[in-house]
């Protein structure tokens, strides 16, 4: 990552002043992390924790900038502010810059009007040393949808960057009193680091992402580098420890597990790790002779760049390609990278150290290249992703990909009354609830059309809705994309929904509305087919020969018949037909990267015959069509609208009515609301 001052920077500080002496060992351990990450990204085997590459980078950092400010603190009593910056501005900058706008040139022309507005805001949290806290709000780092934002890596700058502001400005603030200094700064370190551990199982992307539960780690190596100034330490200490210190990094990078665990006190490890290492780099032992090598030095000298060009390399080329075909393919695009970083390196990184441009002359041009940043970012976040960009033909799939928000603002969760702690979203005008709209994730889709129909119909109505939940009393669900906890939320919020009619006065009418086919197959289809959900009965256990449909198909009738209890009338939706092989961000790309010799060989299609679906759908709708004839629910039946005689189409007259395969986007929602007009209307039923 960051690279520090060495002998042969001409921007590190006077002798005497705040110098370091040049280790080796140092750009050797700088290699070793950032081969880790390069390899973890990337998906080298066997390197399941490469990820820890960036704590190293943190302790080196925190070693070499506080031995820096701790020097020049000893020396003179002060920092000159203006200089460090200065020199950070000269040693980050430029680099940083030249990837920033080279990368939004091939971002201009592979991303979707959507991401690339998103790249825009990415571009200007980097800027402004803020990337962290977007990410924080956004996707955690180890979900997949982390590989769909190119400038994702600069978190870790951004963390750094808020060191280089909190450390300087700390030792000022205790610059009159050594002892309190010193003090305070373990305080600083222990409170990091025990809050770090304590939340990161409640609040893992907080403590991954944010400086202050990351601070412990630059300040371990600030508090070795003051140790070793105090002492007069010439770091060659234990050949034993070296071996120690190296072992804990290399487990750390091929051990260590990713996910909601990391990084409390699992990243002592690496911490400690590289700790012993620069506690003990300049002993003679083959460890440190290993990190000095000459190949160790060349790739440590590169690593800042490296840890630059890498990730947009990796997330360009991924979404582009849809994902290596092999491992051969992955090392070649980190050849790629490892191309581009000694290309920064020998062109832009050691020029702009070595040119003697005055301190005025790097922050100008500092200032004047994230102004440019900034602009820039700000003009694509303003003009949604410059969508004008692509083709009349990709149009509607770039609109569908895009058209999944809606405005809940209205929704709560109760504090008490039978609804308590569920989400209550109203529809329509203000006023007591006549309508319940109850259901899963296709509720969310057709929000809008819902909400449309209820203000139309001037009927104020109730929305319950739960991701994977299927509106079905009596059944436990067990699903792929859900965590045990999420699983038995939904039969918990169900079980409350069903005991609490009693106490909701005024409801006449309740609509149903489900991804019926997925709950009785229990699979997906197509591009989804890898997500599936088990249905079990709640309370009796489930017999070794009982089909899934059939407990769905019983809950179905076991449902119905309570909730006609409670209502004048049950209206259920037929699920819209799925789109096997469709996915609008996935046409999208498909439709705009065509021409593109590397480009993902096609997926997706917009259509699907009705043959294709007939068994799959006979399953899943046979108990609402037989409660249907019986006169127990009524039947809504969107299929007329989105298909032919022959198949249904994720395009209707022109628009994306598709946002993956079975969810309808808000278009189609506003269009369809004529369909829910009569759950509405004040003196008649529901009509199929």
């Amino acid at each position: 990552m960051q690279a520090e001052a060495t002998k042969t920077d001409p921007s590190a500080p006077a002798a005497g002043h705040g110098a370091l002496p040049y280790r080796s060992d140092i750009d050797g351990l700088r290699a070793v992390a950032v081969l880790g990450v390069l390899f973890y990204h990337f998906g080298v085997p066997g390197l399941g924790g490469g990820f820890v590459g960036v704590d190293v980078f943190f302790v080196i950092s925190g070693f070499l900038i506080g031995g820096i400010l701790w020097r020049e603190y000893d020396c003179t009593g002060r920092i000159r502010l203006s200089q460090f910056y200065i020199r950070r501005f000269r040693r980050l900058a430029p680099a940083f810059f030249t990837m920033a706008f080279v990368t939004a040139v091939f971002a201009w022309a592979l991303l979707l009007p959507f991401e690339f507005r998103e790249f825009g805001k990415q571009l200007i949290a980097s800027t402004v040393y803020l990337s962290n806290a977007l990410f924080f709000r956004q996707a955690g780092y180890f979900d997949t949808v982390s590989e769909e934002k190119p400038l994702l890596h600069t978190w870790s700058l951004a963390v750094e960057e808020q060191f280089y502001i909190f450390l300087p400005l700390f030792i000022l603030l205790f610059a009159r009193n050594r002892r309190a200094l010193l003090v305070a700064l373990v305080a600083c370190w222990a409170a990091s680091l025990a809050s770090c551990i304590a939340l990161t199982p409640r609040l893992q992307t907080a403590t991954f992402y944010l400086f202050p539960f990351r601070a412990w780690e630059l300040l371990s190596g600030v508090l070795l580098a003051i140790w070793g100034c105090e002492t007069g330490r010439r770091w060659r200490g234990s050949g034993f420890l070296s071996y120690l210190g190296l072992a804990l990094v290399l487990v750390s990078v091929v051990a260590m597990p990713a996910g909601h665990a990391f990084p409390g006190a699992l990243a002592l490890v690496p911490v400690l790790g590289t700790v012993l290492l620069l506690a003990n780099g300049c002993g003679r032992n083959h460890v440190n002779r290993l990190l000095s090598s000459r190949r160790a030095v060349f790739v440590g000298r590169i690593s800042y760049s490296l840890y630059l060009w890498h990730w947009p390399v990796l997330t360009l080329s991924l979404y582009l390609r849809g994902g290596y075909a092999n491992l051969a393919e992955a090392m070649a695009w980190m050849a790629l990278s490892a191309l581009l970083a000694w290309l920064s390196w020998r062109f832009v990184e050691t020029p702009a150290r070595q040119l003697r441009l005055p301190g005025l002359v790097i922050l100008g041009g500092t200032v004047t290249a994230s102004a440019a940043a900034l602009a820039l970012g700000f003009w694509l976040y303003r003009t949604d992703g410059m969508p004008d960009r692509f083709g009349p033909d990709v149009r509607p799939h770039i609109a569908a990909s895009a058209d999944f928000l809606q405005d809940w603002s209205r929704c709560h969760t109760p504090d008490d009354g039978p609804l308590e702690g569920l989400e209550v979203c109203p529809i329509g005008p203000e006023g007591p609830p006549r309508v319940l709209v109850w259901g899963d994730s296709h509720v969310r889709a057709f929000k809008e059309g819902l909400d449309l129909a209820a203000h139309e119909a001037a009927t104020p109505g109730l929305i319950l809705w739960r991701a994977g939940c299927p509106p079905l009393f009596g059944i436990h669900k067990v699903e792929s994309a859900a965590t045990p906890a999420e699983d038995t939320a939904c039969s918990d919020a169900n079980w409350q929904i069903r005991q609490s009619f009693g106490s909701l006065p005024g409801l006449e009418k309740i609509l149903l509305i489900g991804r019926w086919t997925y709950y009785a197959s229990g699979t997906g289809i197509g591009l989804d087919a890898a997500n599936t959900i088990a249905i079990h009965p709640h309370q009796t256990p489930t017999r070794i020969d009982e089909l899934q449909e059939d407990i769905v198909n019983a809950a179905a009738g076991t449902t119905v018949s309570e909730l006609l209890d409670w209502f004048d009338e049950v209206v259920v939706l037929r699920q819209p037909p799925e789109l096997a092989e469709y996915d609008s961000r996935l046409a999208a790309r498909e439709a705009a990267h065509r021409d593109w010799p590397l480009a993902r060989a096609p997926v997706t299609r917009p259509e699907i015959l009705r043959a294709e679906l007939a068994e799959r759908v006979a399953a899943s709708e046979a108990p609402w069509r037989a409660m249907a004839e019986a006169g127990a629910v009524t039947l809504i039946d969107p299929w007329p609208r989105l298909c032919d005689d022959l198949a249904c189409h994720a395009l209707v007259d022109g628009k994306g009515y598709y946002f993956d395969n079975n969810h309808m986007t808000n278009t189609a929602a506003r269009d369809l609301r004529d369909l829910f007009a009569p759950v509405f209307a004040h003196d008649g039923g529901a009509g199929s």
